[in-house]
């Protein structure tokens, strides 16, 4: 037997597998691409999470759209960022070319253009369905996060959080936020250090700065009612396929702290409110991470525990996540051990750092008999990519570098009459267009001090009418005194003008005259 029928076989065994599967290409041997050797992911254990990696220009883009159509065609409904726009072509079917044609010849699959059920999502003012989140929602910690607060500045925010909770005051918006930080250091200050302890009005004063930046730089659009129901990520079309939800990000690229911590609280609201599935036979949701390295950039030990255990326990949701980056050393290795698909495309060795990369890489994959795998990483061309998934029983599966198939849909961006067209369709843009700005947090406080300044007004009232009172009192109290005095003047003066004290007087002049 030779090698290549040798390697063919070892792939195949190593790709059989039970229930449905997605087929990512066929396995490559010495840079060429061997026919129908195909390099598969069974369906049962995307909930497991991944790994989409390679650096720049080396084709991770169309391997996360090759990923979601695939999943969309097995039912199964996708949320991905789009950074720079062009994902939004899922949207529409390739116009195809000879090269595709010839690239799916080599894989042994045939190539079929078509669209996609999408829907538009937008963190900003962007035309689509408005993702909106409250701020109790995001809870102190992401909070905190997404204001870059420092430890002592994220222990108040925790602080106003509890309060918040203590007195059924929902947070809802930046408004309610900054009513209450300001509450806390003025009319309400004797009461939360009483029972919460003292905050520096340096500090409160600090984070009320990085608040007013974040509504300078929009973040007020999504802090607020309606919050955006995570059910509605998981809806399918009436033949059976998965829509694709996108999140467009074109607009707020210069502020990704916003949209990577709104992912987060993504995360953990679809934590907490998805049923329990177990160990399914497909997962319910997949999520397709972009620019994940910014999750986990200046992240806080507390942040980097919650995105851990999220990753350890969401599975069990039927929720699988998948990160793209440019080079694996971006995840956390508490995350990284974790995930059971890796699709890593070429990387560069231009420096020692790089080449110091490239080994670590290397050792997050399994040995194989056929590759140096240190080696194949910088030899891979566009649309190649080093893969390893798990079977059904959780093993994983034989790396393979694999020429990978292309996207049934557009390579491109969508038009703005296209994207038009999408969002007129779209019964979720109608859904969460209106915006609502009930009783929070700002208006019951507001109640709360007006209420506290009318008794202060009372009692300060009060407190005069007494005052008044007992000057009146005191008034009468001297006007008693004063007929008793006169009584005392008048016997003086009786006294003073009486005949005997005249002619004593008169007779003491007489003698002083003589």
């Amino acid at each position: 037997m030779d090698t290549k029928q040798e390697f063919f076989d070892f792939i195949n065994a190593g790709n059989t597998f039970k229930g449905d599967f997605i087929t990512m290409g066929a396995a490559m041997l010495e840079g060429e691409t061997i026919t129908n050797a195909h390099v598969k992911v069974p369906l049962k254990t995307l909930n497991r999470h991944g790994l989409i990696a390679g650096a720049t220009g080396t084709g991770k883009t169309k391997t996360l759209q090759v990923l979601a159509e695939n999943l969309s065609d097995q039912g199964i409904p996708v949320l991905m960022m789009d950074m720079k726009g062009d994902l939004s072509g899922i949207a529409k079917a390739s116009p195809g070319h000879p090269k595709i044609d010839e690239r799916h010849k080599k894989i042994g699959v045939p190539f079929e253009a078509k669209d996609f059920p999408v829907e538009i999502l937008t963190l900003s003012e962007q035309d689509g369905v408005r993702l909106r989140a409250t701020v109790s929602e995001f809870g102190p910690v992401l909070f905190s996060r997404i204001i870059d607060a420092t430890v002592a500045q994220a222990g108040i925010v925790s602080i106003l959080f509890k309060y918040s909770d203590d007195n059924k005051l929902p947070l809802l918006d930046l408004k309610d936020f900054k009513k209450i930080l300001q509450y806390a250091t003025n009319e309400g200050k004797k009461e939360i250090e009483t029972d919460y302890g003292r905050i520096s009005p340096a500090s409160s004063g600090s984070i009320l700065r990085k608040i007013v930046e974040l509504e300078q730089q929009g973040a007020d659009i999504f802090f607020g009612e309606k919050s955006f129901d995570t059910e509605d990520l998981t809806r399918i079309t009436n033949d059976g396929r998965g829509i694709i939800n996108i999140v467009r990000l074109t607009d707020i690229q210069d502020r990704p702290g916003l949209f990577s911590t709104f992912m987060l609280s993504l995360l953990a609201e679809i934590y907490s409110t998805f049923p329990e599935q177990g160990d399914s036979d497909r997962p319910e949701l997949v999520i397709f991470l972009d620019e994940a390295h910014l999750i986990f950039k200046e992240a806080s030990k507390a942040l980097h525990n919650q995105i851990e255990s999220i990753v350890k326990l969401i599975r069990s949701k039927g929720v699988g996540l998948y990160f793209v980056t440019q080079n694996p050393t971006d995840i956390p290795e508490g995350v990284l051990s974790q995930l059971g698909l890796k699709v890593q495309h070429a990387l560069r060795a231009f420096t020692a750092k790089d080449r110091k990369a490239i080994k670590l890489t290397a050792e997050n994959y399994p040995d194989s008999p056929y590759y140096d795998t240190k080696t194949v990483l910088t030899s891979l061309g566009i649309g190649e990519a080093l893969v390893s998934a798990l079977d059904e029983k959780g093993r994983p599966t034989p790396l393979a570098a694999t020429m990978l198939r292309a996207p049934m849909s557009r390579m491109d961006i969508l038009t703005p009459q296209e994207l038009d067209a999408i969002n007129k369709d779209s019964k979720l843009v109608k859904k969460y267009s209106e915006s609502v700005d009930r009783d929070s947090a700002y208006e019951l406080l507001n109640k709360k001090i007006e209420k506290a300044n009318e008794e202060e007004a009372k009692t300060k009232a009060k407190e005069e009418r007494e005052k008044a009172s007992r000057s009146s009192s005191s008034s009468r109290r001297s006007s008693s005194r004063k007929p008793a005095q006169s009584a005392t003047s008048k016997a003086i003066i009786k006294v003073l003008t009486s005949a005997t004290v005249i002619r004593g007087v008169f007779g003491i002049l007489g003698k002083m005259l003589k």
